[in-house]
């Protein structure tokens, strides 16, 4: 199993949400090159917060695991992480 420490928590929690921008991707947009759902992206903000949602509650459910598995150094690490995802994710929808 994974060690416990803080670095394999930050960089678990820096990966998860990348896993969940390609599932919201294949999921809703499947059926547009890459170009142009991030052109899309750049017009409508409100489906860059709904991706950024979706990468939360990835990180959220890691987080359970972790937790439940008592890596708690780990899990510490991803929750760092999961606080800077949902700080931009506010960032997003108050700014952009």
């Amino acid at each position: 199993m994974v060690k416990d420490n803080y670095i394999v928590g930050v960089l678990v929690g820096l990966m998860m949400p990348f896993l969940g921008f390609l599932i919201f991707y294949q999921w809703k947009f499947g059926a547009f090159t890459l170009a142009e759902f991030l052109e899309l992206l750049n017009r409508q903000k409100s489906i860059l917060s709904a991706m950024i949602s979706i990468s939360l509650l990835i990180n959220g459910a890691v987080l359970t695991f972790f937790f439940q598995k008592q890596k708690d150094k780990t899990a510490k690490g991803i929750f760092f992480t999961t606080c800077i995802y949902a700080i931009i994710a506010i960032a997003c929808k108050w700014f952009l």
